[in-house]
């Protein structure tokens, strides 16, 4: 009867823990979950509707209707799958490059940048750089750069003021960009809207409200413009 009895007493605390287990478990996929989402994590509830050009229509000039139903911000952004092609470094045709701007982490950017389709930089982590140690309103336009080809990529904020472009990328957690902000010749939306620079370096998503909104990895836009 002894031993019975302490059988049921391991049994029941075998169960105990098998919960604990499991609710720890469930605790790490939903964590795993929400990285999955990086960046498509816009805060809103429901998927993106109607998407309005800057001019107030139903699409910008030129714009494309992509396979997810939001439309380019023009025709030339409209790019193909193919671009994420298998290269000498992942998608990218080297590692980016050493030392990133503003302090950005460079294994971060590797990962992200070469090797991932869908993973983001963790949500705020862009301002724990020395990002906005380094720029203000009286930094002007600032032109964002590819870290592996140091290709211009984003030029912001344009058309808002500084003040604007913070506010919406805090809010966001990512650094967002708008139509008239992207450079056109080295940016490529995909149909499921990823955004890729046209070498094969993972950027972002495209994830609109009332117009297109660029949510970029800090670290996919941190390099420095070739000499």
């Amino acid at each position: 009867r002894l031993q019975v009895g302490k059988m049921r007493v391991q049994e029941r605390q075998h169960r105990r823990w098998s919960n604990v287990r499991l609710l720890a478990y469930g605790v790490v996929l939903g964590t795993l979950s929400l990285l999955t989402l990086g960046c498509n994590s816009d805060g809103n509830n429901g998927a993106p509707g109607t998407v309005k050009g800057s001019d107030g229509n139903n699409s910008a000039p030129g714009g494309v209707q992509g396979s997810n139903g939001n439309k380019s911000v023009a025709a030339g952004i409209k790019g193909d799958v193919s671009i994420m092609k298998k290269r000498a470094h992942g998608t990218c045709p080297a590692a980016p490059m050493k030392p990133l701007r503003w302090g950005a982490d460079w294994s971060t950017a590797d990962r992200i940048c070469c090797f991932n389709r869908h993973y983001a930089e963790r949500f705020g982590s862009w301002e724990g750089t020395r990002f906005l140690q380094t720029e203000s309103a009286a930094s002007g336009e600032i032109t964002f750069y590819d870290p592996v080809t140091g290709k211009p990529l984003f030029v912001a904020p344009k058309g808002r003021s500084w003040d604007d472009f913070l506010s919406e990328s805090k809010h966001h957690g990512w650094p967002s960009f708008r139509d008239q902000e992207v450079v056109l010749e080295n940016v490529r939306e995909l149909p499921d809207g990823e955004v890729v620079s046209i070498d094969g370096v993972h950027l972002g998503h495209n994830l609109p409200d009332s117009r297109n909104r660029y949510c970029i990895n800090l670290v996919s836009v941190a390099g420095m413009p070739l000499l």
